[in-house]
Order: C-alpha cells, then structure tokens, then sequence
C-alpha cells in the first residue's frame, strides 16, 4: 500500500494539509473547496467543467478556465513535489489520489465544510446537499471491515435435485445440477442467493418450506428431482414461493446419461431464465393496486426495475415512484442508487423526458452517490459509464467505468454489454459482438432480454452483419415494441440489406413513437455520431424519410 501523502478534515472547520507535519497547508477557500470536490467524487475525480462551474459559476466560460488553471498553479506552488504525487490532470479532468488521502474527521463530528463560504450558487446547492445527508460520502469514513447495506432483492435458495431411486450416482448429478443453477443466478444484480452449501445443509428427502424459510430467510425456492429411466436422466425441477408453498412452475429437462454433462446446459438456462421471468411477474403481481406504504422491501426494487424496462410512459413514471420509495427505505443502498440513475439515463435515451439537463444531471449525480458509498461495486460503475457514454458522450470516462467494473467482476454481464456498445460506437465491430455474446451467456436470468438482444443488434451493425442485426432488432421488439434504439437498427439493417420499403414501414412506427425524431437532433446527441456507425445510421434514415 502506498504512504498517505494528504489528510483531508471535512467535518467542522475544512483542513487540507500533508500527511507528514509541516510539509505544506492548502489555506484558500476556493482551493480548498477544489479539494473538497475531488476528495467527494468517484474515484476522485472531477471534470474541469463541473470545478470552474461549481466554484466560478457558469456566466463566463473562459474566466472560469483560467480561474482553476491559476488555483491549481497555485496548489502546485504550495505542494511542490508532493502535487504530482496526488494529483494528476488532462484537458478534461482533474483526479486525485484517494489511495494517498486520510480522512481525519467524520460525520457527527461537526457540520460539512464549516466556514467554507465560497460565493458560488452551485458550491452552496452541493455543500448543501450533502449537509443534509452526509450517508452519501459515507464510504470515505468506512472502515475496511465494515459491512455494506444488504441491496433489497428477493432471496433465493437451490436445494439439490433428491435422487428418487437412492441412487448416488444420480444425487452427485442432482446436486451438480442445483450448484450451476445457483451459480448462474447469482451473477444477477436483482436476486440474493442463498450459497449451495448452505442449501446443501437443508436438503432432506422431503422439502419443508417453512423450515427452509425460517432458517434461510429466503422468499423463493428451487427444488426437484432426478432419475433414470431407460439411458435417460430426467430432472424434475419445481420454483415455490417460499412464504405462500405456492408452486410457480416446473420444468423438465432429460439427457443421456453419458452426455448429461456436456447437455445440460439447454436445461440450466431454461430453469434460470424462468426464474428471473417468474419473480418479475410475482412481483408485478403483488404491487399492483397495493398502496406503496405495504410493499415489502425487496418487492419494491425490483418491480420499480420490472416497470422501468416496460413498453408505456405510466409503467415507466410508476417505476420511479417505486424506487424513490426503495432510495427512502435504504439510503446507502448503492445499486438502488444506481437503478435509479439508470431510470433517468432511459427517460432521456427514450424520448420521454421534459427536461433532459436536469434528467442529465440527475442521472449523474444517482451514479455519483452509488460510487461514494461504494466505489468498487461493479454494478455501479457500469450505470455510471452508461450515464457518461448516452448522455454525456464522454466514451473515455465510459471506457474507464466498464474496464474497472470487469476488474471488479469479470461475470458483470451489463458491464460485457455496455462494453460491447461502446466498441460498436467507435466502429470495433468484432470487439462489440464478442462482448455482446459474452454478456448474453453471463446474464441468462435478466429477466428484460428485450435490452441484450437491442444492444447485440447494435454491435453486429458495427461489424456490418445486418442479418443479425435484423434477427436481434426484432427479438427485442418482440418483447419491447417502444424501444426507440432498437427500431432506429432495425431501419439501419434494412437500409443496408436493400429493403428500404419496409425500413420506411419502421420509419413510420418511429415517427409514431417520437414524433418530433430527426437525424439532425439525432446527430447533436447521439455518441457514435462521429463514427461510420452513426453515420451509416444516419443515412439509413435518411433514406426512410427523416429529415
């Protein structure tokens, strides 16, 4: 670990000053305030446009610039060689080194930035903020062992398929079976699941539900059977509600018994993308017409995430009163942080917003609090780039978010996704298909498949496979005909594959669904407008009547 270099004092009067006694002291408000601002972001980081329109106000761009060019000038004299050591700077952005960084006070222990009067509106309103919920820097005091808020999401348990005969050839198999289910499911961001182990432990000859429930806490089940019959292994498989007993489905999967192995991954990917699609309609089920104060926790989120994915403007606005309700009842929760970030990126990307600065804005600053309380939460990070790639079309500061999420977590599948988008927008066609496909494999339980097929349809347009990409845009519209991405590919495929007719038939819905689209708006804001992506899209709709 490298030598703390900084100790920063936020709480009561604001204190920046070297680790070591005496080396140097930053004492200018608004240099000090530059500090606070970065010690607070993700990663420590801060785009000179948020510093000079935070501490210098937005009247007057260029004043602004030179204004934190010279206050960095400054901070550098004062530091001298210890500058370069925390703090690094680019055209764009300024960073500084939380690895080298102490935090000598905490909340409670006086109010944030006492005394810090910089005469800037947008330092009042962020100061302010934070004021009023210190949580939301709360990672910056967490000690290392410290336990993070457990996400509110349904629970699940997979018990080891019983061997109906005794046979332990077949219970090996059946308890084989029930770990890849149970590691499949746990690389979704909406369920908890139970480890196998401790599944393992409850398995008896009879499943009783109430004692699983009791011991496990958990609000599903999967549990089942296998046997033999002729050369063939027949698993039996059932998903119960674990607080009602109710039977939800049941599946059926059989396999030759000396290719039951290497088969058995049609089956597993059935049985788990049944059960995303089970809960996300249970819970659909259960919230609507009930009053929101009644809605148990980990029902809330992921109905606010269910709606949030469907076709109309009242599920959408719906969704959000639920996850407010979620951020209300689990403040530190970050991925409902970050849900919520994403609900505004969509609000954008989909045409639905009334205000899209201030939804921008939002969107970034949902991002923002979920990297505070946890910095390397690979979830996180993703809806933070997706935030910056879609609405800020910053794709460097989108790169950086997706390579760390996939350090964090290699199976993070909306990471793979993103990531494969984001090579399609510079025009990396077989880079974005092949994390397109690794995204599909990862994430057979997201229960909105509508989104994974929109994006592969994006990244085999990049690699210029419009049959695919033709195959993938009607998968999603299947599912979700309002996606206004996914019929903006499907008139690019049909463009290049020479069927314009239809591509003008597309047309026509996508003026229906957003009535005020053009390709010159198009251009201003989407990402890959500077690439052959953007522009072979644009001349698709050209060619289909917009203008």
């Amino acid at each position: 670990m490298r030598a703390k270099i900084l100790e920063i004092n936020l709480f009561g009067s604001c204190i920046v000053r070297s680790h070591e006694p005496g080396a140097f002291e930053i004492t200018g408000k608004k240099h000090r305030a530059i500090f606070a601002l970065l010690a607070t972001a993700p990663h420590g980081c801060r785009s000179r446009t948020f510093l000079q329109e935070t501490l210098w106000g937005v009247s007057c761009y260029d004043t602004g610039r030179q204004s934190l060019r010279r206050a960095l000038s400054d901070i550098k004299s004062t530091m001298g060689p210890y500058f370069s050591q925390l703090i690094t700077t680019n055209n764009s952005d300024v960073t500084l080194d939380l690895n080298r960084v102490t935090f000598s006070g905490r909340p409670g222990q006086g109010t944030f930035l006492e005394g810090l009067d910089v005469p800037s509106p947008d330092f009042h309103d962020w100061r302010d903020s934070i004021r009023a919920n210190p949580d939301q820097i709360h990672s910056l005091f967490r000690p290392a062992s410290s336990p993070l808020p457990r996400p509110p999401v349904p629970t699940v348990t997979v018990l080891p398929l019983l061997s109906i005969e005794n046979n332990h050839e077949l219970s090996v198999l059946g308890d084989w079976f029930a770990e890849e289910i149970c590691r499949s499911l746990s690389r979704s961001n909406l369920l908890a699941v139970i480890s196998h182990l401790s599944s393992r432990a409850l398995a008896g000859r009879q499943v009783d539900i109430e004692h699983i429930r009791t011991r496990l806490g958990v609000d599903y089940c999967v549990s089942g059977s296998i046997r033999m019959f002729d050369d063939q292994v027949i698993t039996d498989v059932d998903f119960l509600d674990a607080v009602s007993g109710r039977i939800l489905w049941t599946r059926r999967f059989s396999g030759k018994v000396r290719d039951f192995i290497s088969d058995a991954g049609h089956g597993l990917r059935s049985i788990v993308e049944s059960v995303g699609s089970a809960i996300a309609s249970d819970t659909l089920s259960y919230v609507r017409g009930r009053p929101i104060s009644e809605i148990a926790d980990h029902r809330l989120l992921m109905a606010g995430v269910s709606l949030m994915h469907r076709t109309t403007l009242r599920d959408f606005a719906k969704s959000r009163e639920l996850l407010d309700e979620a951020i209300d009842r689990s403040p530190r929760s970050a991925e409902v942080l970050a849900w919520r970030g994403k609900w505004h990126v969509l609000s954008v990307f989909n045409g639905w917003s009334t205000d899209a600065a201030k939804d921008t804005k939002s969107a970034v600053n949902c991002t923002a609090k979920a990297l505070d309380i946890e910095p390397e939460n690979a979830f996180c990070l993703t809806i933070d780039g997706f935030a910056h790639n879609n609405l800020l079309r910053r794709l460097d500061v989108a790169s950086q978010r997706y390579e760390s999420a996939l350090d964090h977590n290699p199976n993070e599948a909306l990471s793979w996704l993103l990531r494969g988008t984001l090579f399609a927008f510079q025009d990396a066609g077989a880079q974005a298909v092949h994390a397109a496909e690794k995204a599909r494999q990862l994430s057979p339980v997201d229960p909105f498949k509508y989104y994974f097929d929109s994006l592969s349809a994006t990244a085999h347009l990049a690699a210029e496979d419009y049959e695919t990409a033709l195959k993938f845009a009607d998968n999603s519209l299947a599912r979700n005909q309002r996606h206004l991405s996914t019929l903006r590919a499907k008139i690019t495929a049909l463009h290049f594959l020479g069927r314009d007719d239809e591509a003008r038939d597309v047309g026509d819905e996508l003026r229906r669904r957003q009535p005020d689209f053009s390709v010159e708006g198009y251009m201003r804001a989407h990402p890959a407008a500077d690439y052959q992506l953007g522009q072979n899209a644009a001349r698709a709709l050209r060619a289909a009547g917009f203008q």
